[in-house]
């Protein structure tokens, strides 16, 4: 199994809304494309930056999916979230390999 996961820091002021519009919208819309197989949103404690920082942890069965997931529909949809929160929020992608 295969994690994609985006680490999100997201301003004060704008991450109630932020979460909300994820949750409504954002996420349901990445695991429309049918290339997830579940996700799992997590706030991350502790964390000296200003900000609330969030884990939103993707599932797939395989490489092949997520590459046809970030050829196919990343670009599109990385760009409503900075057309809709732009300079409020920063972000890092990382891709794991679940081994057990």
């Amino acid at each position: 199994m295969i994690i994609y996961n985006v680490t999100i820091n997201v301003d004060d002021i704008a991450h109630h809304q932020w979460l909300k519009w994820m949750q409504k919208e954002h996420i349901p819309a990445v695991l429309s494309t049918g290339l997830f197989t579940g996700y799992r949103i997590c706030r991350l404690l502790d964390v000296e930056d200003e900000g609330t920082t969030y884990s939103i942890q993707y599932s797939c069965n395989s490489l092949i999916e997520y590459n046809e997931y970030k050829s196919n529909h990343a670009p599109r949809l990385q760009k409503e979230v900075l057309d809709k929160f732009g300079d409020k929020f920063t972000a890092f992608r990382t891709l794991l390999e679940v081994i057990e």
